[in-house]
């Protein structure tokens, strides 16, 4: 399936324009006169799909919908779209998450290569979210006192000693190490505390403390 264009602009012309020069270009479209029309059918984006936001509409503009987006379609690419100069707008918008900031009149060429930037940015940060989701899945599954255990561990506490502390065997405890590093899918005991790390299951502060 070709990624799907989502153009929200107010004025009729202009965005049948860009929904002709994109359909000709091998893309799907979708075409919003407002950005809370496009909000209404906010459900049925898909995953293969980008934005050009009109900055300078009635209702929503573009920046307020670019806050809503990231609320409730934070993975979605977004491409301003703006009838004059507003460098001030322009920083706003990037530094909220938009892709790019185009000027308009723009030439048919920078408006399509802004798009498979932004395409190609999105694939990769989807991909970082699904790492990161899978992830916070597997933590979620440490029972609390695996958890325990890893956090004494990282402290360069011995199994023997762990044992000690929470009352149980030495073989128990090597039991509980196992068990975590394959829940977190970690290949040893010092991939596991940088995956706890990096997920606040534990400060690195506590490391070796």
């Amino acid at each position: 399936m070709n990624p799907i264009i989502h153009i929200v602009d107010d004025d009729y012309s202009f965005r049948t324009a860009v929904g002709r020069l994109l359909s000709a270009s091998g893309y799907g479209i979708a075409l919003y006169g407002s950005g809370e029309e496009f909000l209404a059918g906010i459900r049925e984006i898909a995953s293969e799909s980008c934005a050009l936001l009109d900055l300078d509409m009635p209702g929503l503009n573009g920046l307020a919908l670019q806050e809503q987006l990231m609320q409730q379609a934070p993975l979605l690419p977004v491409v301003f779209l703006s009838g004059h100069a507003d460098v001030k707008a322009g920083v706003q918008a990037m530094k909220a998450g938009a892709d790019d900031f185009l000027e308009k009149p723009f030439e048919s060429c920078v408006l399509l290569e802004a798009i498979g930037r932004s395409l190609q940015r999105a694939v990769a940060r989807r991909e970082e979210f699904e790492r990161n989701h899978a992830a916070r899945t597997r933590l979620a599954s440490l029972t609390r006192r695996e958890v325990e255990v890893l956090q004494l561990l990282v402290r360069g506490i011995l199994n023997k000693q762990i044992a000690h502390i929470l009352g149980t065997s030495e073989r128990t405890i090597k039991a509980y190490r196992h068990n975590l590093i394959g829940k977190m899918g970690a290949r040893n005991i010092a991939e596991a505390v940088s995956i706890a790390e990096r997920y606040g299951i534990i400060a690195a502060s506590e490391e070796h403390s």
